[in-house]
């Protein structure tokens, strides 16, 4: 845990997790979060959410790679836009941090079953 913010708060890294995949799946057309997984471990891990959401804190800032499946028609650079900028006002707004960037990778096509499921 860091110190976040002028208040002295300290967020952990899953809460800034919990608050980015929330809205992310706030965004129309994000079909959910896709795990990227970079070890063994990470492929057998429970939450979802914590590998498809990498956090990096430098100094006081926070910057966020996060990785979506889109529907299938959707238009992917508008939606991952729509995702950059509901998860940056969010959580600024949510924790006082300032995030510095919101990388946004569409590693997946939901569609024809997988679409209605999600």
């Amino acid at each position: 845990m860091n110190k976040d913010n002028s208040y002295g708060l300290e967020i952990n890294n899953d809460v800034v997790i919990k608050m980015a995949s929330v809205a992310t799946l706030e965004v129309e057309g994000v079909a959910g979060l896709v795990a990227k997984t970079t070890n063994i471990k990470e492929v057998f891990a429970k939450e979802n959410a914590a590998r498809a959401i990498k956090v990096i804190r430098v100094n006081d800032a926070i910057a966020l790679e996060i990785y979506i499946s889109v529907y299938d028609g959707s238009d992917a650079r508008f939606v991952a836009e729509q995702v950059q900028n509901n998860v940056k006002s969010k959580l600024q707004n949510m924790t006082g941090n300032v995030i510095s960037r919101v990388n946004v990778t569409v590693a997946d096509v939901a569609h024809g079953e997988e679409a209605a499921e999600a």
